[in-house]
């Protein structure tokens, strides 16, 4: 696990390279999202198949995830970064060349297998790299990094795109993770991992299945898959129902979404200074998730004036943003020892499967003529994860206890 005490460069220099690599998985995130206006005609497709190119990402990378913590406690979170940023650069060079559809769906097979490992690989080097006190600063630059990527790829994507169309603007993409593969390369030492435990050692503890019963994990993976479905509809539909709602522009309803990801970021910064002064992290993130359910209840009723959408998209996103330390640091303490990138992979797996779910849920609930159900869906799921984030506190603490 972490260390106790290293110096303020060398866990910098571990920060960093986790988080650029975690930006880029999220970057590839929406590398098929982003070139929908030049996909479609491209290939004739319906936004069905369109939707399902992304779905198919998610359910690889959702599965692909709890298999890959295994990988990373058995081989070594390092070489397991490596694979996976290298198969994001192949994808994006199968995808640049695609010439019917199911090589694009191959092609997103392929970039869910590389997006699979990175929250077991990351989670897990950060947890074994960075000293205790520095690391819910860790996991705020990780957070704020996912972010960047969701924000920089549709800009970068469309601008290239835009010019010299959306083959050029793949090959681009590949460069991205090609790039930092070779950086972490060249700083592969800073990234070694722990030495591997014996399996015997595995095994005293009841094998590497055990942490499967432990009712916290699956209290983590409920909170995952409860959030992420929220955030699916907020990535998804938020713009076009505050259009509908609040009858404002395209422009403004758009900018609501950016302010909503620049406040998350924001809040994830301030949460890692939260996060590494508290001590019951299941807390910090029911009162912040509380915050943004209630917000976006509002924002539900449609009764303010049309300002109100992009302050009130900023505050839901400054809310989760400051949960997003404490949530990691309430996983951290929920995983045993030595199973830290099972744990992980198993939790967020259940972030793939929320994001695979959210959009056909909530683009039914617009599909109907409902846009303010996007919002009270959004505020009901973030709701039934603050009972989750309870139940995990509660079930760790209660572990703690028994075992001091």
């Amino acid at each position: 696990m972490s260390t106790e005490t290293a110096p303020f460069r060398q866990d910098a220099r571990v920060i960093g390279l986790v988080g650029i690599a975690h930006g880029t998985s999220h970057f590839y995130h929406l590398i098929l999202a982003a070139l929908i206006p030049w996909l479609k005609p491209a290939f004739n497709l319906s936004y069905t198949e369109l939707g399902m190119l992304m779905t198919v990402f998610f359910v690889v990378s959702g599965v692909g995830q709890a298999m890959a913590g295994f990988v990373v406690d058995r081989v070594g979170a390092r070489a397991v970064l490596f694979f996976g940023m290298a198969m994001l650069g192949l994808s994006a060079l199968m995808l640049s060349g695609a010439a019917s559809y199911a090589a694009l769906l191959a092609g997103s097979v392929l970039a869910g297998v590389g997006n699979a490992i990175f929250h077991p690989a990351d989670y897990t080097l950060l947890n074994q790299r960075v000293s205790r006190a520095r690391l819910a600063h860790g996991f705020s630059v990780h957070g704020i990094s996912g972010n960047i990527g969701w924000a920089a790829a549709p800009l970068f994507l469309t601008s290239v795109a835009a010019v010299s169309g959306w083959r050029s603007a793949l090959l681009w993409a590949a460069l991205l993770p090609f790039g930092v593969l070779l950086v972490l390369w060249l700083n592969r030492e800073a990234l070694r991992p722990d030495p591997i435990a014996p399996r015997s050692a595995a095994a005293g503890q009841g094998g590497s299945m055990a942490f499967m019963r432990l009712p916290s994990v699956w209290m983590c993976f409920a909170f995952f898959l409860l959030t992420a479905v929220a955030l699916g509809g907020i990535q998804s539909f938020a713009s076009i129902s505050l259009q509908s709602l609040y009858g404002i522009s395209r422009e403004l309803a758009t900018s609501s979404y950016t302010a909503y990801m620049l406040a998350s970021a924001a809040g994830m910064l301030a949460g890692g200074f939260l996060g590494a002064g508290a001590r019951h992290h299941d807390r910090t993130v029911a009162l912040a998730f509380a915050a943004a359910a209630l917000l976006a209840l509002v924002l539900a009723a449609g009764a303010g004036p049309a300002w109100m959408a992009l302050p009130l998209m900023a505050m839901i996103g400054l809310c989760s943003g400051i949960a997003g330390p404490s949530r990691d640091l309430m996983i951290r303490a929920a995983a045993p020892k030595g199973a830290t990138g099972r744990v992980y992979g198993v939790v967020y797996s259940g972030l793939d499967s929320g994001l695979a779910i959210g959009p056909l849920l909530f683009g039914a609930v617009m599909d109907a003529g409902h846009p303010s159900w996007v919002f009270a869906g959004i505020a009901l799921f973030q709701a039934l994860a603050i009972a989750t984030a309870v139940g995990v506190g509660g079930s760790t603490r209660a572990a703690q206890l028994r075992t001091a």
